[in-house]
């Protein structure tokens, strides 16, 4: 089959068909906006060596305690694999979205994450030696999205989990100053990784539409695996955040907060509310943080067993807990399309 190809006959691997797709009045505009993503992300392309080193000379240098430093490094070598394994996944995409316009979005991404890559190894390195691996919880996350074969979960998993919990982490870090020169740099990371997440608001729609139901009970099994295993990388990294000054139930908290935030709006492109099933599925994420994530009282201390199972039934009860300013410790999510 190999040599019919090379000889002209057989399938080819360039979509010609392309430009044949029907689209409905809809998926056209969202097709305008996909195009947009990409002139945007070419507009704003920021040079790593340049704004790294501008940063550095700004602040006279990488200064932070022994411990933060640790800290830092733990996290962000987590950051650093993390912006690997999206140039592969949006390399992945690029190659094997068939729509113009959603492709040239997956390039543009897979450009961003190449510098995001590059700039982080860059900073861990002047922070001290670069870790060369991560924790298991947090690869078997990565893994899960790298690995999968199907379009939609790999859209839905990059695109509206991952990315929008690296935007949580990313906006917790800059907010308590935890090293001036990252806090700066995370502003560049937080503008490219917003354009992503409209990658999977925009072209998501037209995929679950031609989804079937067996395949969307497949995505969300994926979901709640990739939560699982969200909830078990910060775990893992609940002792460093401390030492910075974050709460993990925060970050869980917020990150829950912006990937329901990009859901409402991929459900608004569908024209449709959001389904029952997923408001009891994050409700049962929230109660789920109450276990994992205690509240901890004034002295610090966290409440017992008993004490957590029975917030955690009130919680799910509630339908989970309210999302706003007033509610969490961080400003309420955000994120631009475009």
């Amino acid at each position: 089959m190999k040599s019919l190809r090379i000889a002209g006959f057989g399938k080819s691997e360039i979509r010609f068909d392309m430009f044949d797709l029907a689209r409905e009045a809809a998926e056209a505009r969202r097709a305008e906006k996909l195009q947009h993503i990409y002139h945007r992300g070419q507009d704003l392309a920021w040079d790593g060596r340049d704004v790294l080193a501008e940063l550095v000379a700004k602040h006279g240098g990488i200064k932070v305690p022994p411990d933060k430093a640790a800290a830092l490094t733990k996290i962000f070598a987590i950051i650093m694999w993390g912006e690997l394994a999206a140039w592969k996944i949006s390399a992945q995409l690029a190659d094997r979205l068939v729509p113009l316009e959603a492709k040239m979005a997956a390039t543009s991404q897979a450009h961003d994450e190449a510098r995001h890559f590059y700039v982080m190894h860059d900073y861990l390195a002047q922070l001290g030696p670069v870790p060369k691996t991560m924790d298991a919880a947090s690869r078997a996350l990565l893994d899960l999205v790298l690995n999968t074969d199907n379009l939609l979960r790999k859209l839905m998993g990059m695109q509206l989990m991952v990315e929008a919990l690296a935007l949580t982490l990313f906006q917790a870090v800059r907010e308590v100053n935890a090293e001036p020169v990252l806090s700066e740099l995370l502003r560049y990371y937080e503008k490219d990784e917003a354009r992503h997440v409209g990658l999977g608001i925009q072209h998501l729609p037209t995929m679950m539409k031609a989804a079937s139901a067996i395949e969307h009970a497949g995505a969300i099994g994926f979901q709640l695996r990739l939560v699982f295993w969200s909830m078990a990388s910060l775990k893992a990294l609940e002792p460093d955040l401390r030492v910075l000054g974050i709460e993990a139930r925060q970050i869980m908290r917020l990150g829950k907060a912006k990937q329901l935030h990009a859901s409402e709006m991929l459900w608004s492109e569908m024209g449709i509310e959001r389904p029952a099933l997923n408001r009891q599925i994050g409700a049962g994420i929230d109660a789920i943080n109450e276990l994992v994530f205690p509240r901890r009282d004034g002295a610090g201390s966290e409440a017992g067993w008993l004490g957590r199972i029975k917030l955690a039934r009130e919680v799910f009860k509630a339908g989970g807990l309210p999302v706003d300013a007033t509610t969490l410790d961080m400003p309420a999510p955000a994120i631009a399309v475009a």
